[in-house]
């Protein structure tokens, strides 16, 4: 059976398509046009003249309604529940520093749930490899230098579903590792780091191609150090991830970040526990952490431990800053499949992409979710 949906306003990264319509057959977009000429079809849905999106993808997150992507089978899937239902169609699960024996178990956890669920894009290693001074909310502990025997350990763990790992590059044997994970077709991230912007530089030269929640973790734009962020606008095959809640990065930076970056944003949550979630206290990883107002700080100080995000509400956040609709959700859509290697088949609602949509109302609250074509 094929389905119709109809008298939407689309917006993707190609840009604005009002009376907008695509069919939907096997789980695929097969036609897509605008106007009252379309196909006829098994099923209709009619958008009544709301905003259409591709689904969105997060490549970075660690947990939302009360559970943890590092806490077992049934907690994931709850907190996956939520961020699908806020329009996150697709999902890479972010680790924090954790002792070996954990990393692995949960390496191979979210394995065997991207066998089963589509959805789930594979893991994101966000420790141990980070300076202990830019550590944020991970344990330092936990805290290691790269080393490539390690690695094989935990590509081997992840089958095939490690998608990206993020590294201080300045440490010692970091070079080495970012070898090993490009010959593997791993996605290389800086992040957590106090890489000057010489250092970003070289890591960009050898295969770096994300920056792990730009500005945080990391030194700021210096007039006379410029850092890792001036070094990632400059470079084009760098794409920045940006946490948008108004609290990581103040609204004005976020326009200087999108106007230095045209096309290389990732919106990402970042999230821990609390998304979606109520106030009160959490844990991630093996710390404690105390979300009051929205805002998750590690109990007891001044750090910010993760975010409270879903991903519509970090678009609503962007065009509160000013950012525009088609630049804001290519952010969230196109971009982050661009640095997966999925862009052939994800973040664009046009003939032979994936039927992942998001039906949102004219505030951009989310009505309804497609994965497949199916109604999450």
């Amino acid at each position: 059976m094929n389905t119709l949906i109809h008298s939407a306003r689309k917006v993707d990264a190609s840009g604005q398509v009002d009376d907008f319509w695509m069919l939907v057959d096997a789980g695929t977009i097969v036609s897509a046009g605008s106007g009252h000429t379309r196909p006829q079809a098994d099923t209709e849905i009619d958008a009544g003249g709301h905003w259409l999106t591709p689904g969105f993808i997060d490549l970075h997150g660690h947990g939302g309604g009360g559970y943890s992507y590092d806490r077992g089978a049934e907690e994931l899937l709850q907190a996956l529940s939520v961020h699908r239902a806020h329009g996150t169609t697709r999902s890479v699960l972010s680790l924090v520093a954790a002792p070996e024996e954990s990393l692995l178990a949960s390496l191979g956890l979210i394995a065997d749930l991207a066998e089963s669920d589509p959805l789930v894009l594979g893991s994101h290693l966000e420790g141990p490899y980070l300076a202990p001074a830019h550590r944020g909310a991970h344990n330092p502990a936990f805290l290691r230098e790269p080393d490539p025997a390690d690695l094989d350990q935990f590509i081997s763990a992840a089958r095939g579903t490690l998608r990206q790992v993020t590294l201080a590059t300045e440490l010692p044997n970091a070079f080495d590792a970012v070898d090993v994970l490009v010959e593997q077709g791993i996605v290389v991230a800086l992040g957590h780091t106090d890489a000057t912007f010489e250092m970003a530089k070289e890591a960009f030269d050898r295969g770096v191609r994300l920056l792990t929640h730009a500005f945080n973790a990391m030194p700021g734009i210096h007039h006379r150090s410029p850092g890792p962020v001036v070094a990632a606008f400059e470079d084009e095959r760098v794409v920045l991830e940006l946490v948008c809640d108004g609290v990581h990065v103040h609204p004005d930076v976020v326009n200087l970040t999108f106007a230095s970056a045209a096309g290389r944003i990732a919106l990402i949550t970042d999230s821990m526990a609390a998304a979606g979630a109520v106030d009160g206290n959490y844990r991630l990883g093996n710390l404690n952490v105390t979300v009051q107002g929205g805002l998750a700080l590690l109990s007891g100080t001044n750090t910010i431990a993760g975010s409270t995000l879903t991903q519509d509400a970090a678009l609503r956040c962007a065009l509160a800053a000013g950012i525009n609709a088609p630049t804001a959700v290519e952010a969230l859509t196109h971009t982050p499949a661009r640095v997966l290697g999925l862009e052939a088949r994800h973040g664009m609602l046009a003939p032979g992409y994936a039927a992942d949509a998001v039906l949102l109302d004219h505030e951009w609250r989310v009505s309804t979710v497609w994965a497949d074509g199916v109604q999450l």
